[in-house]
């Protein structure tokens, strides 16, 4: 049964950064593409980042330059470094299996809240 448990989300003021984390269990995780997504309020669930098993990354254009997706296969952990947030990037942040050419697949965690004051 696959397992998906964020973290690390909080209150930020704009200009900062956090660290969020998802650690994967039940799947052979370095077989998998990944992904983070998010869901601000009143908004439909968008992508923010993938990375394929072997570590190439893509972003959406709101993050690119400022966020940072990265694995580590050992530890079957997927992690999103979040720098210079801005009040729009408020949203509960998800991790999903799957990659960037395909629909996000049915597995979700219970998310992580970040929230950027201005």
């Amino acid at each position: 049964q696959v397992q998906l448990v964020e973290s690390g989300g909080g209150l930020v003021q704009a200009g900062g950064s956090l660290r969020l984390s998802c650690a994967a269990s039940g799947m052979p995780f370095s077989f998998y593409d990944m992904a983070w997504y998010r869901q601000a309020p009143g908004k439909q669930r968008e992508p923010v980042a993938f990375i394929t098993r072997g570590s190439t990354t893509n972003y959406a254009e709101a993050v690119k330059g400022r966020f940072t997706i990265s694995r580590d296969n050992t530890k079957k952990m997927v992690y999103l470094q979040m720098n210079n947030l801005k009040p729009e990037d408020t949203a509960v942040y998800y991790c999903n299996v799957g990659g960037s050419s395909s629909p996000p697949s049915r597995y979700w965690g219970q998310g992580t809240q970040v929230t950027v004051s201005s």
